[in-house]
């Protein structure tokens, strides 16, 4: 492509040659910018100089490498403008360019002058809503204050819920170049439910399998929770802020007596800091991604067996990737629209 476009002079007036060949035979002004790897409003420019000052004019090329026919003020000027909005396309900048400098841009022209004045032509990135970054923060301070002062008879859990869709799911990987990796793909739509908590010290994870995620669940988890703890006094549990959390079952569970449950809500929209869903992520690595299975119930029974069986028996390769190593994330560093 570059060889196409280079700026060799014989090579300028051999295309505009081929254009207005082009253009005497019927094409199009769309087709023939496809044919010569053009914009058609150049096309158009050079039939309008073929029309207004015949082939002695258009056979000249006149290019000296970038002579600016803005000034450096008004490139300036433009410059700030353009940091104020997004434009979608060059329309809008060629036509702000008309108005206010009486001066008229091609599509071409427009992308090589917003090129030098250091704009790119770029896809906004979607972010989510997030806790500020001070309540982030927080957190973390009081998490790590935590575990500084845990005793010998408390523990600590992260607890969330995931549901693993019956799908084949396509992941990147080294292939042979030239191949077409593929892998079968499922049909059905059913999903496995699992509300689970995992204990970072010891790895225990504590799961219930239910038909759906709700405050019942929510204290089945507890209970399992407390009963794989029997000589804990206090045990901590670290969750989110769904409404199940925070629903009358659970208010009751932890109105008994002899409960031993300490919840702790996490900021909103902040999923980075539980390790649980680094251990989905994990999962999903180990059992979902590029493996067809043939029944949604062998599908079930190889997330049941990642949980029973693989993170038990190999959960020290795990310990890097599921980690309370937690970051404050923040928009500081985006331009972020309204």
């Amino acid at each position: 492509m570059s060889c196409v476009r280079r700026h060799r002079e014989d090579h300028g007036v051999a295309r505009r040659a081929n254009a207005i060949l082009l253009l005497d035979e019927g094409k199009s002004c769309q087709l023939i910018a496809e044919f010569l790897y053009l914009d058609d409003d150049t096309v158009r420019l050079w039939y309008k100089a073929y029309r207004e000052g015949g082939w002695d004019l258009l056979s000249t090329d006149g290019w000296k490498g970038g002579q600016s026919r803005m000034t450096s003020a008004q490139e300036a000027e433009l410059s700030a403008w353009l940091e104020d909005r997004f434009c979608r396309s060059t329309t809008e900048v060629r036509a702000h360019i008309s108005a206010t400098y009486g001066l008229e841009y091609s599509h071409s022209g427009c992308i090589k002058l917003l090129t030098r004045l250091g704009f790119e032509y770029r896809k906004p990135k979607g972010l989510p809503r997030v806790a500020p970054a001070a309540a982030q923060a927080a957190f973390i301070e009081m998490y790590q204050r935590l575990l500084n002062e845990l005793g010998a008879d408390e523990a600590v859990y992260f607890a969330d819920a995931v549901h693993p869709e019956y799908q084949t799911k396509p992941a990147y990987g080294w292939v042979k170049a030239g191949t077409n990796p593929a892998v079968q793909t499922t049909a059905g739509r059913g999903r496995v439910n699992i509300h689970g908590a995992l204990n970072l010290e010891t790895f225990d994870l504590s799961f219930v399998e239910p038909i759906t995620v709700d405050g019942i669940s929510a204290v089945q988890l507890l209970a399992k929770i407390e009963a794989s703890n029997p000589y804990k006094r206090l045990i901590h549990v670290i969750w989110d802020n769904a409404a199940y959390h925070k629903g009358q079952e659970v208010r009751d569970f932890l109105a008994r007596p002899d409960c031993r449950i300490h919840l702790i809500p996490l900021p909103p929209y902040c999923p980075h800091l539980n390790p649980i869903e680094r251990l989905w992520a994990v999962m999903h690595r180990c059992v979902t991604h590029n493996q067809y299975y043939p029944t949604q119930k062998q599908f079930a029974d190889a997330i049941l067996a990642f949980f029973r069986k693989t993170l038990p028996n190999e959960w020290r390769s795990f310990r890097d990737t599921i980690s309370d190593n937690f970051r404050v994330i923040s928009h500081d560093n985006f331009r972020v629209f309204a």
